[in-house]
């Protein structure tokens, strides 16, 4: 959710300026979220359940009744009852039909593109917790009725129900009715989330709606899958209440569970509520249970503060206004050949250095990497809890740095390549130079030397291999969340591909300037101005063809952009203008 939003501010982005980031508690949640999520195993729970209920609905059958989900590095395990043997592959049944289970090599081989228009069997899907193994997650609609929570800290348990319902990737359109919350959430997912004052007011529209589905006769499992995801059949409407009801809404409420059928809907109420179907409790020491099905775990909680900070998180990359892109005032002088290179525009390379031990080189690279594109250095102690967030001990931060300062070695003049300078900092050496301190230097230079530029711009997009620190491990780098790196060099690299692709333009060498823009696509591959850039710089060498295929590319690209969004508008209307027939030849969305 939080990519679409700055995918968005990317289609707004001025030439000079990068988009906002957060700072504070914001840019901390984003810290916690870097190292918290798991979007291969969200990727494969919304993957493997889409392809099941396409299978199942090739072969003309009813999708069995989830009542809960096991998410782990293992798999994907969907808890059944009634239990049914005859899994679709490459789903396997267990326990006598009672699991249906998708490995994890299968979940990660499916093909998402295939999958575009598939519609979500399981969008009440909710985390309840986790446990050693991984997270529990319950189905709301298995439940057919409502489900009290109750015991210690009920709002946090809400509050990170709403927000991960508002911001799942396993559900199309649903709408979030919210009683008792403050507007701030609906800033997340304004597309999916209502905020109400009572239930009273919340009510009227649910009850209309129970009426209708129960006159219409739709099974919602079978109607759901034999639709498409643009239009599901009886979207899901959830109700989430931190206010406890009076007794005519409590009445009302049962009311809704009578059917004792899936209704495409699910009702999650704090308090004592008078017969619910499920009881959600919270004990006092974090723990979830819902013993109606035999389920106890360690509670998924949102906190208000990091409620406030993810909101704020949100409100941030609401902002349309950027912040002016930073440049080394002073030129630089860097040693005519390093002893260390460290390369972060593509891939993270270091070197010449010699191999290290298997289970070492993560850290000792994150370690150089932060002090390349640190250069003023930072104190051991802030270093261990920018590499260490979770917590170190100071023996063995020191050991780790002690080890990387060996690895480095000694330059030219016997000078240590890992250093602590007189203020106690940690530094690289002056013989160690990072690509993206040569990019800003030559930039820097065709600011000012305009004979040149062209040259200097260009030698600065040669360095440019990929996107920033490009296969980094999951789990490592999570500063970046609160650091402007990300940003600046995404900004940076864009406007040095704009400028290049203008003087080129202005020189006549159109082929040129699409090779321009090309390279800076490699790093800010979602910078909606550059990609403009190559329409214009492709309609420039007279190739209708070249400027099909650019068009063709990037309504691919926007069509299966993992964020959503489609093209900005400006980038619409600037196709309209160059090929006018691109929309009755565009690709099916893939």
């Amino acid at each position: 959710a939080l990519g679409r939003r700055r995918r968005e501010q990317l289609w707004h982005r001025a030439f000079g300026h990068r988009i906002p980031r957060p700072r504070g508690d914001a840019a901390g949640a984003e810290v916690a979220l870097r190292l918290g999520s798991d979007a291969p195993g969200s990727r494969m729970l919304d993957n493997g359940l889409r392809l099941l209920g396409k299978l199942l609905a090739e072969q003309g059958r009813v999708p069995p009744t989830i009542y809960a989900v096991h998410l782990s590095a293992r798999g994907l395990d969907l808890w059944i009852h009634p239990p049914e043997q005859d899994a679709p592959e490459p789903w396997e049944s267990h326990d006598g039909g009672r699991t249906w289970r998708l490995l994890a090599h299968e979940g990660r081989g499916i093909d998402e593109h295939a999958l575009a228009d598939a519609p979500a069997p399981y969008p009440g899907l909710v985390s309840l917790g986790v446990t050693e193994s991984g997270r529990v997650l319950i189905d709301l609609e298995a439940a057919h009725g409502v489900i009290a929570i109750a015991g210690h800290r009920v709002r946090d348990a809400l509050a990170a129900l709403a927000v991960e319902l508002a911001t799942n990737r396993w559900s199309d359109q649903m709408r979030v009715t919210l009683v008792g919350f403050g507007n701030d959430l609906a800033t997340i997912a304004p597309h999916r989330v209502r905020v109400v004052g009572s239930l009273a007011e919340a009510l009227p529209e649910l009850e209309a709606r129970a009426e209708e589905m129960t006159a219409s006769g739709t099974q919602v499992l079978t109607g759901r899958v034999h639709g498409r995801a643009a239009d599901p059949v009886w979207p899901p409407h959830f109700l989430l209440s931190a206010i406890g009801p009076d007794a005519d809404e409590a009445v009302r409420l049962a009311r809704l569970g009578r059917a004792g059928t899936r209704m495409a809907a699910g009702y999650v109420i704090a308090g004592d509520v008078p017969h619910p179907t499920w009881t959600w409790e919270i004990t006092e020491e974090g723990k979830a249970r819902v013993e109606a099905l035999g389920v106890t775990v360690a509670a998924q909680l949102l906190p208000r503060r990091h409620y406030d900070a993810v909101v704020e998180l949100f409100r941030t990359a609401e902002r349309r206004e950027g912040e002016p892109v930073r440049e080394d005032e002073e030129s630089r002088e860097f040693t005519t050949s390093p002893s260390i290179n460290v390369r972060v525009l593509g891939p993270i390379e270091i070197g010449p250095v010699p191999p290290l031990e298997e289970g070492r080189a993560e850290l000792a690279c994150e370690l150089v990497v932060y002090l390349a594109t640190h250069p003023a250095g930072v104190h051991p102690v802030v270093l261990g809890g920018i590499l260490w967030p979770r917590g170190v001990q100071a023996v063995v931060r020191d050991a780790t740095i002690a080890r990387v300062a060996e690895w480095l070695g000694t330059d030219s003049e016997g000078r240590p390549n890992l250093r602590t300078d007189d203020t106690g900092r940690l530094r690289l050496g002056p013989e160690v130079r990072s690509d993206w301190q040569l990019f800003r230097e030559l930039v820097r230079r065709s600011h000012n030397d305009p004979s040149a530029r062209a040259v200097l711009l260009d030698k600065a997009l040669g360095l440019v291999r990929g996107p920033l620190l490009n296969g980094r491990p999951r789990g490592r780098y999570a500063w970046l969340a609160a650091d402007e790196l990300e940003y600046e060099v995404a900004a940076s690299v864009a406007d040095a591909a704009h400028r290049l692709c203008e003087v080129r333009l202005a020189h006549g060498d159109a082929e040129a300037a699409v090779a321009a823009v090309r390279a800076g696509l490699l790093l800010a591959a979602d910078d909606e101005g550059l990609w403009r850039d190559l329409l214009r710089a492709a309609h420039a060498t007279g190739d209708p063809l070249k400027l099909r295929a650019v068009v063709d590319g990037l309504h691919r690209r926007s069509s299966s952009h993992p964020y959503g969004g489609g093209m900005a508008p400006e980038t619409e209307s600037l196709i309209d203008e160059l090929l006018p027939t691109w929309r009755l030849h565009s690709m099916p969305s893939a």
